[in-house]
């Protein structure tokens, strides 16, 4: 059974509004369209996805979001889910890869050898959609309750982040800060970099 945060955190984002970000990377897609959603949550962008023709390959590691999703796209074909984390997953060849407010949860030890197969799954002028979590978000402080969510919180900054793209033309980065409140009604302060990419020949 997830958590109380979980459950309250899926329920928040299960309709969410499309970001940006996303509408534009799939406007970036060329060729077949096969898509990866890491951390899929309740499938919002599935959601979107598949209204956009992709086949959709979809992870999380909580059980929860998987069952809801399971529940969400019966019967369709289109929609593979499965529970797994970023170091266990089995990334298919794929023309997009979204990682919406997900990589923060990557064990910072397994990145690495993450970030490879993401970049390796992709062919050249493969996109990649996705967030990172900066230094001055909630999320990185003492009093943020990790164990409610995942304990390990990878945080980084621009600088490591451009290095990670240098197999990419980056379409857009953006660092975003803002103030308001998380789906558990707690204060936050937001603090994260948005990246779209397209992947080099």
């Amino acid at each position: 059974m997830a958590s109380a945060e979980i459950q309250q955190y899926l329920d928040a984002t299960e309709n969410r509004p499309v970001r940006e970000e996303l509408r534009l990377a799939v406007s970036l897609v060329e060729g077949e369209k096969i898509a990866i959603d890491c951390g899929c949550g309740a499938g919002s962008d599935i959601d979107f996805l598949r209204s956009q023709g992709f086949q959709v390959y979809a992870f999380d590691i909580e059980r929860e979001a998987i069952a809801r999703c399971n529940a969400r796209f019966s019967g369709d074909t289109r929609v593979s889910v499965s529970v797994a984390g970023f170091q266990d997953f089995v990334y298919p060849s794929a023309s997009l890869v979204v990682a919406d407010a997900s990589l923060f949860f990557c064990p910072p030890k397994h990145f690495a050898q993450v970030w490879e197969k993401i970049c390796q799954c992709l062919p050249p002028g493969g996109v990649f959609a996705g967030s990172f979590l900066g230094a001055e978000d909630t999320m990185t402080g003492t009093d943020f309750d990790r164990q409610a969510y995942w304990p390990d919180i990878l945080v980084t900054d621009e600088t490591e982040i451009r290095q990670w793209f240098e197999q990419f033309d980056i379409v857009s980065f953006k660092e975003n800060r803002a103030s308001g409140e998380a789906p558990d009604g707690k204060p936050h302060q937001w603090h994260i970099y948005s990246v779209v990419a397209k992947k080099l020949p």
